[in-house]
């Protein structure tokens, strides 16, 4: 009996995992839309060695940065002219996309596991905004309490993905499993 309820709790988590994701992909890409979105990313994208590209003008985000909740129109047309919407734009087709493909998993599990690998290689490109992107640390201003270990809100929201690494591990797993389930099924 008890081993029943184990197998059951380990499936529910699982799936719950799954949901998770799927969910959090969907909504965060959905919102990457958005202007306040797209305009939230930036310091991240603007820092790192692995993005900046995308950006026409990296260096200079600093001086037209919008509060969340602002929109102050000759920063509006800077971040346009810098391809700070386009890039996020382009982001959330892609989060939406791997989203849909983790959801895919009892249609198409390999396509699924592929989403999960996706998801979990941008997983590990968000983590390293911790070490690039001088804004996920308290800022020396009047505390005693700044810089490393003292995330700031940037920082508090990047060091959660931690947690959809190992979901990302989880659901790859499950997907590759049944996908070698199906197919070992077709061989005989």
């Amino acid at each position: 009996m008890q081993s029943s309820v184990r197998s059951k709790l380990d499936q529910f988590g699982k799936k719950a995992v799954r949901f998770g994701i799927v969910v959090v992909f969907l909504w965060i890409g959905g919102l990457k839309f958005f202007t306040y979105e797209a305009d939230g990313i930036v310091p991240f994208v603007a820092n790192s060695p692995f993005m900046s590209f995308f950006y026409h003008h990296p260096d200079e985000y600093k001086t037209h940065q919008n509060k969340e909740g602002e929109l102050i129109a000759q920063n509006h047309e800077w971040h346009t002219a810098n391809n700070t919407y386009g890039f996020s734009a382009g982001l959330g087709v892609l989060l939406v996309s791997m989203a849909i493909l983790v959801a895919l998993y009892k249609v198409a599990p390999f396509a699924s596991m592929i989403g999960s690998l996706l998801i979990f290689i941008m997983t590990l490109g968000t983590l390293s905004f911790l070490v690039t992107t001088p804004e996920s640390w308290v800022p020396h201003l009047t505390d005693t309490d700044w810089g490393f270990p003292f995330l700031s809100g940037r920082g508090r929201l990047v060091i959660k993905d931690i947690v959809i690494l190992g979901g990302a591990i989880i659901t790859a797993s499950e997907s590759a499993k049944l996908y070698l389930q199906r197919h070992k099924a077709i061989r005989k």
